[in-house]
């Protein structure tokens, strides 16, 4: 895929991970293709710092990956007995105390929480294999525009561990808890057109046209009153644990709000 950020200076580029702003714009890049863009605690880190490094000005943040695959998931080295030099293998995290080890995978997400903030709109554009943390990372993202040619699975159980870097609340959010948990116990793969159909992706399209089909959506999002877009994604992000009234109420709060700053009226 060409990189659509090609001429903008970079903000960050560490680890893996490239971040460009334009104005209201920034694209945040995976940019290890040689490696299928697998993810080590250092690219994590580097996400994290991304996310904080983010100008006032950013309303909609694009998640991409150089190369055939967004991202293949965990850096197989860090399975070996000697893992990934400078960084805890897994035998190290196990002998933490609880406090510890919940704190290190803690730091792992925060990789993953930012997508979500109320005064941004994510969109991961997903080509190739999403596995694991691969699939977790397009999952913290807002919305999702897949190629055609999309492989999702969640194969941490298989492994005998568990998907640890925020992705199961989302995935039962979208498909439902019998899908969730059949993904993730057989690990299999799913494709384009099942992640459309079952509420994973909000749009497939042929791989040549990803990049096209993100900045139009992109575009579409950003022509919108921002004050209006943040109300209303925090309207939808607290739907599910508020009761109908509370909604209700919640929806009338956002409203008052929005006509009093229209209309240049104080509270």
């Amino acid at each position: 895929m060409a990189s659509p950020d090609q001429d903008l200076a970079p903000a960050l580029d560490k680890d893996g991970v490239r971040l460009t702003v334009d104005d209201t714009l920034a694209t945040v890049t995976l940019t290890r293709p040689a490696k299928r863009n697998a993810q080590s605690p250092a690219l994590w880190r580097a996400l994290a710092e991304a996310g904080r490094s983010l100008p006032g000005t950013v309303r909609v943040v694009v998640l991409r990956g150089e190369g055939k695959s967004f991202s293949a998931g965990l850096d197989r080295q860090m399975f070996t007995p000697d893992g990934i030099p400078g960084e805890p293998t897994f035998t190290d995290l196990a002998r933490r105390d609880d406090a510890e080890l919940d704190a290190s995978i803690a730091g792992f997400q925060e990789a993953f929480t930012w997508w979500r903030r109320n005064d941004l709109v994510s969109v991961a554009a997903v080509q190739g294999h999403a596995i694991g943390a691969g699939f977790q990372l397009a999952l913290a993202c807002d919305l999702r525009v897949v190629a055609d040619d999309v492989q999702f699975a969640m194969r941490e159980t298989s492994l005998g561990i568990v998907p640890d870097l925020t992705g199961t609340h989302p995935l039962v959010e979208l498909v439902g808890y019998a899908r969730a948990l059949e993904i993730c116990v057989t690990g299999r793969f799913v494709g384009a057109e099942e992640a459309v159909s079952c509420g994973l992706a909000n749009l497939a399209v042929p791989v040549g046209e990803l990049d096209a089909a993100v900045r139009d959506l992109a575009g579409a999002l950003l022509a919108a009153p921002r004050d209006a877009v943040v109300e209303t994604k925090a309207l939808l992000r607290g739907a599910g644990a508020r009761g109908y009234e509370e909604q209700c109420a919640a929806e009338r709060a956002a409203q008052a709000r929005r006509l009093r700053d229209l209309a240049g009226v104080g509270e």
